[in-house]
């Protein structure tokens, strides 16, 4: 190589620009990846075909609940307080050695 050839490489090496430019790469990629990020999420409001239902503090006081059908966003708060009402008993019940829950229906008597 000639000197003329070393002193263009010399110049191309100590040029600013270049990190800039490689500082735009990296802020593209970073926007990519909150981009998939963010249309991932299950309430997300670009994703209108499913329905999704999300507790938040499952079993707290301050339990949110939020509902999304289609286009609709519905939210459901705790208040802290014990539902009550009239009714009957509708059946029984138990919870098994493994863990699970299984319900039995009461027969109506006729």
């Amino acid at each position: 190589m000639s000197q003329i050839d070393l002193n263009i490489i010399e110049e191309d090496e100590d040029d600013p620009i270049l990190s800039v430019v490689n500082m735009v790469d990296l802020f593209l990629v970073v926007i990519a990846v909150l981009l998939i990020i963010v249309m991932s999420n299950p309430i997300n409001p670009f994703n209108s075909a499913e329905n999704v239902t999300v507790i938040k503090n499952a079993g707290q006081p301050n339990m949110e609940i939020l509902v999304k059908e289609g286009d609709q966003l519905k939210e459901y708060k705790s208040t802290g307080q014990m539902g009550e009402g009239k009714g009957s008993k509708a059946g029984v019940a138990y919870r098994l050695e493994d863990g699970s829950m299984i319900y039995v229906p009461e027969e109506k008597n006729q």
